[in-house]
């Protein structure tokens, strides 16, 4: 990497004081920043990170937050857009679940659609957590704020948070009449019609309504039938409700909505002469390169449709004393999907599968102070879900007029439940003159069930299981001043233990694989200078990852193999990141953020299939690189806003580098005893490497007067440079290997009115 991981906080340090020493002093007396310097200088905003209205610069939290300003400025469409906005955050498509999204923060991720396999990263929205990845990559058109939360976040937000959140708030109703509409065109004949309405009385009610739709043919080619591929069309509408009783310091918020999304599960073959599919498929869609190639496909037509009805009432009643704060949530999920997973002509691997989701959980809090210097929030916790899956195989039919569900007598079914209890706290405690103690805990109990079962073969297996776990956090910040903040913490996430839903003999369905943790250790400082024309954010951070939760495909089952997940070995993730805004002249924005990482396996040594002999024997494969985990990643983002005669332009422009990074835990050359192990893996296999990615994006918004209303022009063009990469790459078992693909360059225009 250039420079030792054992300097890292030596420079990370260097940077923190010398930042310091730039800071202008503070003094009791000192006036409040004027109007004027607050309209040059870098904006204040407040941040919900820790259950509390805090400025983000006050927060001893690595957090980077995103308003709706930003995201309308930069054309964004969905989450997927954040990549590049804050350090060390991926936000990558995964095409086998429905607008499911692969969440990395700081190298910590977990790549899976099954419902029973919990993410790292949690996202949060209007203060629900979501229970997988599927529905994640929310469309941002009516979002208020995004915060990026950066390690595990466990205390206040729970379990599967190792490696951080992503909270999401929507526009709250207005209670007044307005609203907002827009609608988008740009390549392969993708279109977005968007609109927000909001009426009420101005003081005690209001209502909000959305409907959102977009669609496109898709930016793939099938070369089997000359037609684009890809595809999708999506509609997402619903309504929030706010009722506010005059004078009696409560409020509540209804929101029901609903998602229908239909779309093309499309995969790119990247097979080669190791894969067997290469025995049957046509020469010229095996070895394949990883880049242009990916946008010619030859699989067999498939579809998705997914449809997500959702419901959250957030109650809020302020006593005096304290702030009560209860949230509940309802969740459901239907799905279907066919996709060829082999990706070729051939008809080897295509499958089906229906299943259904649902989720409900409780939250109930309360905030408040105890004397001047002492604040809390403490509370309880309940989440309950059910799923079930079953899965048509259509294997080695090589005719694919047949569907799966009839070539499939014995297909998989999985039925899986979790209920989960916790109760926590935070507290700060300023102890002394401009030092403060943040500490605080969580107790969480899980019960997990899953039960394997084949059609004629019956219940394979059971899993019933529960897992406890404490996840303290404790940290101290000090303010030399008052444009200074200086902090450290240590804090332990938790991702629950389970049964894995892709195992099909009874020992490995009834064998629970245990929880993992996360120790991380961070330092950082927190800046506004210049008469907060500049803020400038960094950290560096070592976290302790242990008892790894890793799927590995073995023999056993009906179909031959299976995956399961196991717990194996640990990793060490270090690292650096810093973020920068500034305004140094009136109407110019500048921005820039950096993440390093260093991470490294240890001891992960796992059952694979001997090469020789056809059985399990041990693999080492702790010279695999962690998924999702460049070694560098940054941003640097302009914004520049010009007053006319008719309104304003803006002028957004932005580069993201992403170095490579793997996307699979996977078969690299191997060397040591191949027929009795340990088989020694040295390294990831490239096909699964992501090269440097060099994103680009550009939009030019003109704000003008039409018809006495606010409306806007907007012109966009995204991955400029036309970079071709992988979205997701996945190598199975020496069967097939296939990717998905990043949109490559796209160009278009919005045109919008707010009311």
């Amino acid at each position: 990497m250039g420079v030792p991981m054992n300097r890292y906080f030596t420079i990370a340090l260097l940077a923190t004081t010398a930042a310091a020493g730039f800071s202008v002093p503070a003094f009791a007396g000192q006036a409040a920043p004027t109007a004027e310097n607050d309209v040059v200088g870098v904006e204040e905003i407040i941040v919900e990170a820790r259950r509390r209205n805090e400025s983000l610069q006050e927060t001893p939290v690595a957090i980077t937050a995103v308003n709706a300003a930003m995201l309308e400025s930069k054309a964004s469409m969905n989450i997927g857009d954040l990549q590049g906005a804050a350090p060390n955050l991926l936000i990558t498509q995964q095409n086998s679940g429905a607008q499911a999204a692969n969440l990395s923060i700081r190298g910590l991720t977990y790549a899976d659609i099954e419902k029973s396999q919990e993410p790292t990263v949690g996202v949060v929205i209007d203060g629900v957590f979501v229970g997988t990845n599927t529905g994640q990559l929310l469309d941002t058109f009516d979002i208020g704020q995004i915060e990026v939360l950066r390690g595990p976040q466990g205390t206040l937000f729970g379990r599967n948070t190792i490696g951080g959140v992503i909270n999401i708030r929507r526009t709250r109703p207005t209670m007044e009449f307005g609203g907002k509409a827009e609608i988008s065109y740009s390549k392969w004949n993708t279109w977005q019609a968007r609109g927000v309405l909001n009426v009420g009385n101005g003081e005690s009610i209001g209502l909000k309504s959305w409907y959102f739709h977009n669609e496109s043919d898709g930016y793939y080619r099938n070369a089997i039938t000359g037609k684009r591929a890809g595809g999708s069309n999506n509609d997402n509408f619903g309504a929030a409700l706010l009722l506010k009783p005059v004078d009696s310091n409560f409020d509540a918020l209804l929101t029901v909505e609903k998602l229908d999304q239909q779309f093309q599960p499309v995969n790119s073959s990247i097979s080669n002469g190791s894969d067997l599919i290469c025995l049957f498929a046509p020469a010229n869609q095996c070895n394949r390169n990883t880049t242009s190639d990916l946008y010619t496909v030859f699989v067999s037509p498939a579809t998705s449709t997914y449809k997500a009805p959702a419901a959250t009432l957030e109650m809020n009643y302020d006593a005096g004393a304290v702030k009560i704060t209860s949230i509940t949530g309802w969740r459901k999920g239907k799905e279907f999907q066919t996709q060829d997973f082999d990706a070729t002509s051939a008809d080897f691997y295509y499958v089906l599968r229906r299943q259904n989701y649902r989720q409900w959980s409780q939250e109930l809090r309360f905030a408040g102070d105890l004397g001047e210097n002492f604040d809390y929030v403490v509370g309880g916790f309940y989440f309950n879900s059910r799923y079930n899956l079953t899965q048509f195989s259509r294997v080695g039919a090589f005719n694919e007029t047949i569907s799966p569900d009839v070539f499939d007598t014995n297909p998989q079914n999985v039925i899986g439940k979790t209920e989960s209890y916790a109760a926590f706290g935070d507290f700060n405690w300023a102890f002394a003159d401009r030092w403060r103690l943040s500490f605080g805990g969580r107790w969480t109990r899980d019960q997990k069930k899953l039960t394997n079962s084949f059609a004629q073969s019956g219940v394979i297996g059971t899993g019933d299981g529960t897992f406890k776990k404490f996840t303290p956090k404790v940290g101290v910040d000090f303010r030399p001043n008052r444009d200074t903040m200086l902090y450290a913490s240590w804090s332990r996430g938790y991702r629950s233990g389970g049964f894995s839903p892709r195992a099909a003999t009874a020992a490995t369905a009834g064998t629970p694989y245990q929880p993992e943790t996360v120790d991380s250790y961070e330092i950082g400082g927190k800046f506004d200078l210049f008469d907060r024309k500049l803020t400038f954010n960094a950290a560096g951070f070592v976290s302790k990852y242990n008892d790894l939760q890793q799927n590995t495909t073995i023999p056993g089952g009906p179909t031959g193999n299976q995956t399961i997940t196991s717990n194996v070995g640990s990793a060490t993730i270090k690292g650096i990141e810093a973020d920068l805004t500034a305004r140094p002249t009136d109407g110019l924005r500048l921005t820039a953020t950096v993440g390093i990482l260093d991470s490294k396996f240890k001891n992960f040594v796992v059952g694979n299939v001997s090469p020789v002999t056809g059985l399990p024997i041990p693999f080492d494969y702790s010279r695999n690189n962690l998924i999702y985990a460049p070694k560098f990643s940054g941003s640097l983002g302009a914004e520049y806003t010009v007053p006319t005669s008719f309104g304003k332009v803006v002028s957004n422009v932005g580069l993201r580098h992403i170095s490579p990074y793997d996307q699979q835990i996977s078969l690299g050359a191997v060397s040591g005893n191949l027929t009795t192990g340990p088989v020694i893996v040295n390294g990831n296999d490239p096909r699964v490497r992501v090269k440097t990615q060099d994103l680009l994006d550009a939009a030019i918004t003109a704000n003008f007067s039409l018809a006495g209303k606010d409306a806007y022009l907007t012109i966009f063009g995204r991955n400029i440079l036309d970079q071709k990469r992988t979205n997701a790459a996945f190598t199975v078992a020496g069967l097939f290997s296939f990717a998905s693909a990043i949109e490559p360059a796209n160009y278009g225009a919005t045109l919008g009115v707010k009311f």
